[in-house]
């Protein structure tokens, strides 16, 4: 028999999760293209190099990827404390994010220029207190991506730690005990039920946002995303720049290389990286503007891997910036 009652959606494992349902919105429904990036209210901003690169001195993209294409606060210590990923993977994770070969990345010297204040160190308290690491990156005036691993714990095999973590300090653009933009405390916290129903963690959906309860996005900036092609990415430049736990305290620090591979759900790349940059943006340059396409989640023996931002991503990204 008929009716005119409208059935709910059926969930999906990209179907947005908050640690305050009475806040959650549901994910947008348009089409995905892509967002683009803003610079903030400071009129200082970085340009990058045409070759697909941010432009920092002493960084020289790799030879085969060419051929292929003031002090306001201070910072807490984060000297010894772990990678969140760390939290669900156990020490040491299986995949841990990884350098290969020599390392290639250079340090970050002037984070309060656009993009490099869009990328912030995390200081994370679990649901049991203990403390972790990340970065996360703005998409908005309160909003920052990074991975569902930082947001949410799964597996760990200790008493009280699953699950939503407590509180994340932020802290855009720091640079080692310096924090240009000061910090700000965030309770609140989105991810997907792929991830956050999963276990010990489905990799195919860990991601997810930070909402903080200030509008410091419009100062720092933030980068644009969007969906790409599996043959638009193999032929571009990935670049990273996030906190690694490997160099000083509060360090931000940036490689870049050519995309190695995809798949449906992950984006793989030979981009230097360590524990701590959990969440950071893998995005590329187009026109000058920065999109990212994928959040910075794993290692392996010969490439690093991110979850890529298809449309479901994409959308729940939307949402989540709003």
């Amino acid at each position: 028999m008929a009716t005119s009652a409208k059935r709910a959606s059926k969930p999906t494992p990209h179907t947005s999760a908050s640690n305050q349902p009475k806040e959650e919105a549901a994910a947008g429904k348009k089409a995905a293209v892509s967002k683009p990036p803003g610079e903030g209210k400071e009129p200082k901003a970085a340009k990058p190099r045409a070759d697909g690169t941010e432009a920092v001195e002493g960084f020289k993209l790799a030879p085969e990827a060419v051929q292929a294409m003031a002090e306001a606060y201070r910072a807490p210590d984060l000297a010894g404390l772990r990678d969140i990923a760390e939290a669900t993977y156990g020490p040491p994770p299986p995949q841990k994010e990884t350098v290969h070969g020599p390392d290639d990345r250079v340090r970050i010297n002037n984070t309060s220029v656009y993009p490099w204040r869009v990328h912030a160190s995390l200081l994370i308290t679990a649901a049991d207190n203990s403390q972790w690491i990340g970065t996360g990156w703005f998409i908005g005036p309160h909003t920052l991506m990074t991975a569902g691993h930082v947001v949410n714990i799964r597996g760990s095999g200790v008493p009280g730690r699953d699950g939503w973590v407590r509180r994340i300090q932020v802290m855009p653009g720091r640079n080692g005990a310096s924090l240009p933009y000061g910090s700000v405390t965030s309770t609140n916290f989105r991810s997907v039920t792929g991830w956050t129903t999963s276990a010990s963690g489905n990799e195919n959906y860990d991601y997810g946002a930070i909402i903080i309860p200030t509008n410091l996005g419009n100062t720092t900036g933030w980068l644009g995303f969007g969906v790409y092609s599996d043959a638009d990415l193999l032929g571009t430049v990935g670049n990273i720049s996030g906190y690694p736990g490997d160099k000083p305290s509060g360090q931000q620090w940036y490689d870049a290389h050519r995309i190695a591979s995809v798949n449906s759900r992950k984006v793989f790349y030979d981009i230097d990286t360590a524990g701590g940059q959990s969440g950071s943006a893998v995005y590329r340059i187009i026109n000058g503007a920065r999109y990212a396409f994928a959040i910075h989640a794993y290692g392996g023996a010969t490439t690093n891997s991110g979850t890529r931002i298809v449309s479901a991503v994409y959308n729940n990204m939307v949402s989540w910036k709003a």
